[in-house]
């Protein structure tokens, strides 16, 4: 998700963007993907030749998180790994500047456990963004317990100039969104196991009979299954309900090694197949609840 944040705050919000990923590789397969979509865009008109050149020359990359010592403002959008995000916040609370507000994608862990990892509790904040982050509207914006309000108006006006809808969200497990949406998946997986209907059937049900976009099975394949499962253990774990226990059928479908992939061809997005890819949330491997073609 961290290139569709870059695309929104270079390309919107106008602001200088300073993209860090340890891989050199992944850096430009991603500066790519993003070239390729904005001159989709000037073909379209909807956007200038100017404006795409603009928006690239906005975005640098990087390797080195020392690199992050100038920054005003940090978005990290690593994986739903609690040790991995406390050892970056530590690493980020020593590199950035004493005034830099430090920001989590997070979807379901604590922003006040994140904040804990720091000098600086006050200034670490929730940014969830929704996927793709150039196409959905709203950011979740959460508080952690020590965030300032200075934090707080920052985070906000940053995410209006991207472009954002926002929604404030209790630092509770899984904030609003998440809250809601993956138990509605897993109990979508535990009628699938069940037997109470097909995929398909689910799917159209819910799709048509409760005028979603997409059914939840569907969903699920485009957020990733892993993503849903790691979510859901946050869920149970922090929540202590019995409600938000996993299905099994998600567990046994993520150890397969089967963690989805959308078919982006769904008219809720305007991109192609490998358009898309720069967005898509799980692994491409082509198998969830469906099977996807390359």
């Amino acid at each position: 998700m961290g290139i569709g944040i870059a695309q929104v705050t270079a390309a919107v919000a106008k602001l200088p963007v300073l993209v860090m990923d340890m891989s050199e590789q992944q850096l430009k397969k991603q500066v790519g993907f993003l070239d390729k979509i904005l001159a989709k865009d000037v073909a379209k008109g909807k956007l200038t030749e100017e404006d795409r050149l603009a928006t690239l020359a906005r975005i640098t990359t990087t390797t080195k998180i020392s690199d992050l010592a100038k920054v005003d403002f940090v978005i990290e959008a690593v994986t739903e790994n609690p040790e991995l995000k406390n050892k970056i916040f530590r690493d980020l609370d020593e590199i950035t500047p004493k005034h830099a507000i430090l920001a989590t994608n997070t979807s379901s862990i604590s922003i006040t456990k994140i904040a804990s990892a720091t000098k600086r509790p006050e200034q670490v904040i929730g940014m969830h963004f929704m996927q793709p982050v150039p196409v959905m509207k709203l950011v979740e914006i959460i508080p952690g317990l020590a965030t300032s309000p200075t934090t707080l108006k920052d985070t906000l006006e940053l995410a209006t100039a991207m472009g954002k809808v926002t929604a404030k969200s209790d630092d509770v497990p899984g904030f609003i969104a998440n809250r809601l949406l993956m138990p509605y998946i897993n109990e979508a997986i535990f009628a699938l196991s069940e037997g109470l209907g097909t995929k398909e059937d689910i799917d159209t049900t819910m799709k048509l009979g409760t005028n979603v976009p997409m059914g939840p099975l569907t969903l699920a394949d485009f957020i990733g299954l892993d993503t849903c499962l790691a979510i859901m253990r946050v869920l149970h774990t922090q929540l202590g309900d019995s409600k938000y226990r996993p299905s099994p059928l998600l567990v046994k479908y993520v150890d397969a090694g089967w963690f989805g992939e959308w078919p982006p061809s769904h008219p809720l997005f305007s991109c192609s197949v490998s358009d898309f890819h720069v967005y898509h949330a799980g692994r491409k491997n082509g198998r969830g609840f469906y099977e996807y073609k390359a």
